[in-house]
């Protein structure tokens, strides 16, 4: 990630979750890109509850929910029984955060590090995109883009991509 960061995506801006997994993430991209940018802690980016399934391997929350239920939650974001996420609450996080970032980012390139769970509800947040991404599931340490022209509405460029593919 860091390597992508410093030789494509160069962020004016670095917003992240307080936990502490996703602060050492950021710190190590912007280390190994040789950026020295303050990051801004925030709690809208926070994990979700994933309620008797906290920290368990995706196997085993497939073995407890079922495959029909998990892929549902990958292509959809229906919440499986027994999580405790709001939705609504969190599409409507992003649909504000995108919204502030057109007034107090504009023009700025700004990074994201978050969790999977948070991630998949940026797309559904923004109508025109809310079906077009195939799989809401974004892979640990992959990265998306979203963009917005000056007039446009939000693109999301690319979904789910592997820093190491992007490097041009």
């Amino acid at each position: 990630m860091g390597e992508y960061l410093k030789a494509e995506f160069k962020p004016d801006v670095i917003y992240c979750s307080p936990l502490l997994r996703t602060k050492q993430t950021a710190q190590y991209a912007l280390e190994a890109a040789g950026f020295d940018l303050e990051i801004i802690y925030d709690d809208r980016f926070i994990e979700l509850d994933y309620g008797p399934d906290e920290n368990k391997i995706e196997d085993e929350v497939i073995a407890r929910i079922g495959q029909e239920a998990m892929d549902l939650w990958n292509s959809k974001g229906i919440v499986p029984e027994g999580w405790s996420v709001d939705v609504k609450a969190l599409k409507l996080a992003w649909y504000y955060f995108f919204k502030e970032l057109e007034t107090k980012h504009k023009g700025q390139k700004v990074l994201v590090v978050t969790s999977n769970g948070i991630a998949r509800f940026a797309p559904a947040a923004l109508p025109h995109l809310a079906n077009k991404i195939p799989s809401l599931k974004m892979k640990t340490g992959n990265l998306s883009h979203f963009q917005k022209r000056t007039t446009d509405q939000w693109q999301c460029t690319f979904w789910d991509k592997k820093p190491i593919d992007l490097l041009s």
